[in-house]
């Protein structure tokens, strides 16, 4: 018999109220997360990535966002029905987020030693003695070189994998269920991203956690992915194990992002030629403004005239495959 979920996200809806109209930044998605699995979330920028994961902390700021409907159960307990208060006793407990950027999610006057501590003293209850010792054995555990010297220092001495390190001994020094990890490794070299990647993986091993890894680099997914939620404006479009994504991509936008991928056995045609790197024409649009119908229709080659006037509804192929897309409506 299969565990429930860790987590179950049910037409999750978060909107920006603004002067110009009403931004749907999430539109209606679900998913769940698996005890010890690693889930990806997909897409370009301003596909509602890092709005889910701000929802399922209860981060959005309002005004202007509002969650405005949907569910958040994290082991039967819906977050959405908690006080803010009672939401913080969760966050960094249970359900720890590591940010887009270190440097400006890390307090930039406070010695990176007593920011770790500072959670472990709310949530474990201990001193700040026992709290710093804590957050040295966490320094350790990220591979940070002499802990014992970095943990008084601030986050401007630290290189950008030395921060990010930092940022995942926070989310993990209170040994959370679900890891949040909204693109660790964007602005790190290869080398170090390669590192990170492996730490990462290697914690959820020993620790028994599940990630939530939002990215858009492709790579990273097959690197890490068990599953793979992709989104574009601010809805899921396709759902799959993450063999079953690169085997058999179904929705013409997953297709255009696996296309876009550089290959190297592709950068030359038979003539010696360079080959192109390939793109999705246009833009994600403005979600204050959404098109009718389908909202990938515009930039879709595969365009019938039922894409132009309904949109589609996520729909179950096989083995947890899913698509939203009028190709496979039959």
């Amino acid at each position: 018999m299969n565990e429930p979920p860790i987590l179950r996200v049910t037409d999750l809806k978060a909107y920006f109220f603004l002067k110009e109209g009403v931004l749907k930044a999430v539109d209606g998605i679900s998913f769940d997360v698996r005890k010890g699995e690693t889930l990806c979330f997909v897409g370009e920028s301003g596909c509602g990535k890092s709005v889910t994961a701000l929802c399922l902390l209860r981060l959005i700021p309002e005004p202007p966002g509002r969650i405005v409907s949907g569910e958040i159960m994290l082991d039967g307990i819906d977050l959405l029905r908690l006080s803010i208060d009672e939401v913080r006793k969760i966050r960094g407990k249970r359900i720890a987020m590591i940010f887009q950027d270190p440097m400006t999610s890390l307090n930039p006057v406070l010695p990176i030693g007593l920011q770790i501590a500072e959670s472990i003293q709310l949530h474990q209850g201990v001193n700040r003695s026992r709290a710093l010792q804590r957050a040295m054995e966490m320094l350790r555990v990220v591979r940070i070189p002499n802990p014992d010297k970095r943990i008084d220092e601030y986050p401007h001495q630290l290189s950008g994998g030395m921060r990010q390190r930092v940022m995942i001994a926070m989310a993990l020094s209170c040994h959370p269920q679900l890891l949040v990890a909204d693109e660790p490794t964007t602005a790190l070299d290869v080398t170090i991203q390669a590192q990170v990647l492996t730490l990462m993986r290697k914690l959820k091993d020993e620790l028994g956690a599940s990630i939530i890894l939002i990215t858009h680099d492709l790579g990273v997914v097959a690197e890490m992915a068990d599953r793979v939620l992709v989104m574009y404006a601010g809805k899921v479009v396709e759902r799959a194990f993450i063999k079953d994504l690169f085997k058999h991509p179904l929705h013409p936008y997953t297709l255009g992002l696996l296309g876009s991928v550089p290959r190297v056995d592709q950068f030359k045609d038979k003539k010696g030629k360079r080959n192109p790197l390939r793109e999705i024409p246009g833009l994600v649009p403005r979600m204050i403004f959404m098109p009718p119908g389908c909202v990938f229709a515009p930039r879709c080659s595969y365009t019938k005239p039922i894409c132009q006037e309904t949109a589609p509804e996520l729909k179950d192929m096989d083995r947890e495959h899913a698509v939203s897309c009028w190709l496979f409506a039959g």
